[in-house]
C-alpha cells in the first residue's frame, strides 16, 4: 500500500469520526451541557441534536431522576454528652443542570457534608431519649436546612431519613435495664391495679349480699307478723262463732240440762286429776252435794241470758256472743 493510500484512509476515518461524533442523542430524564469553545452554548434535553464538531462539547451531563444518596455515619455528641452514630440518606434531584453544572463542582458531597453538619447540630440539641423519639423531627430540619443551602445549585433536596442512631455499648446496657425496670414497674402497677379493683368488687358484692339479706329478713318478718295477724284474727272469730253457737244451743230447750252434764262430767275429770298428782288435796265440805254446785253454774248461766257477753275480735272490735 502506497503512502498515498494511507493518507487517504486516514482521512476518510478521520472525516467519519468527525461526521458522527456530531450526531448526539440524550437519554430521557437526562440533560447535557454544551459548551462552544469553552462557554456554555446551550442545554440538550432528551432526543437528537447535531453539534459543530470540533467548537461545540458535552461539557456535563446531569441526570435529573431521583437520586438517593448514602450520608455515612458520624458520631454526634447529644445535650447530655453522650455520644451515638447517626446515619441516613438523603434523597435530592437536580431541577435545573444549568445551576448543577456550574453552581458548585460537585453537589453530591456538598448536600452530603451539609447533612452531616444538621445532624451534628440537631442532636447536640437533644437528650439521648429525644433522638430515639423525634427521628421525624430530625429527618424535617436537616431536609429544610439542606434545601435551603442547595436552591443557588438547582437541587430539590425531597426527604432525609436516619436508618440508625447507635449509642454505646455501655449506655445500650444501661438502657436495657431501665427498660427492664420500667416493664417491671408498670407489671407491679397493673397487677396492684387489679387487686385494687378485686377488692372493690368483693367488697360492693359483700354489700349487695347485706342489702338483699337484710330486705329478705325485712320481707320473712312482715310475713311472720302478718301470719300471726291473720291467726289471731281467725282464732278470735272462730271462738266468737262457737261461744255465739254454745249460747244459741244453751237457750234451746233441753240445752241447761246438757250444760249442767257437761260440767258435772268436767268437774270429775279434772277433780279425778288432782288427786293423782298430789297426796295433799284441799275438798269441799259438802263433797256429796254435786248438784249444788250445779246450782251455782247454772244461776250463772241464766244471768248470762238477759245480757250476752261483749268479746274482742282480731281487729279490736266488740262482738256479742
Amino acid at each position: 500500500m502506497t503512502p498515498t493510500t494511507i493518507i487517504l484512509v486516514l482521512l476518510t476515518l478521520f472525516v467519519l469520526v468527525t461526521f458522527l461524533s456530531s450526531f448526539k442523542v440524550v437519554p430521557q430524564r437526562s440533560a447535557y451541557i454544551v459548551e462552544r469553545l469553552g462557554k456554555y452554548s446551550r442545554t440538550l434535553e432528551a432526543g437528537f441534536h447535531v453539534l459543530i464538531p470540533y467548537i461545540d462539547r458535552i461539557a456535563y451531563k446531569q441526570n435529573q431522576k431521583e437520586q438517593a444518596i448514602d450520608v455515612a455515619s458520624q458520631i454526634c455528641i447529644t445535650k447530655d454528652n453522650i455520644a451515638v452514630e447517626v446515619d441516613g440518606i438523603l434523597y435530592l434531584q437536580v431541577i435545573d443542570p444549568l445551576k448543577a453544572s456550574y453552581g458548585i463542582d460537585n453537589y453530591k458531597f456538598a448536600v452530603v457534608q451539609i447533612s452531616q453538619t444538621t445532624m451534628r447540630s440537631i442532636i447536640g440539641k437533644m437528650e439521648l431519649d429525644k433522638t430515639f423519639e423525634e427521628r421525624e423531627t430530625v429527618n424535617a430540619s436537616i431536609v429544610e436546612a439542606v434545601d435551603k443551602a442547595s436552591d443557588p445549585w438547582g437541587i430539590k433536596v425531597s426527604r432525609y431519613e436516619v436508618k440508625n442512631i447507635s449509642p454505646p455499648q455501655s449506655i445500650k446496657d444501661a438502657m436495657e435495664k431501665q427498660m427492664r425496670a420500667e416493664r417491671e414497674k408498670r407489671a407491679l402497677i397493673a397487677e396492684s391495679e387489679g387487686d385494687k379493683q378485686a377488692k372493690i368488687n368483693r367488697a360492693e358484692g359483700e354489700k349487695q349480699e347485706t342489702i338483699a339479706r337484710s330486705e329478705g329478713e325485712k320481707q320473712r318478718r312482715i310475713n311472720e307478723a302478718t301470719g300471726r295477724a291473720t291467726e289471731i284474727e281467725l282464732v278470735a272469730v272462730a271462738t266468737a262463732k262457737g261461744i255465739s253457737e254454745i249460747a244459741k244451743s244453751i237457750n234451746e230447750d233441753g240445752g241447761m240440762n246438757a250444760v249442767n252434764l257437761r260440767v258435772a262430767e268436767q268437774y270429775l275429770t279434772e277433780f279425778g286429776k288432782l288427786a293423782k298428782v298430789n297426796n295433799t288435796m284441799i275438798v269441799p265440805a259438802d263433797l256429796s252435794d254435786i248438784a249444788g254446785v250445779l246450782t251455782s253454774i247454772t244461776s250463772v248461766l241464766n244471768k248470762t241470758k238477759v245480757e250476752p257477753p261483749l268479746l274482742a275480735n282480731g281487729n279490736g272490735k266488740k262482738i256479742s256472743v
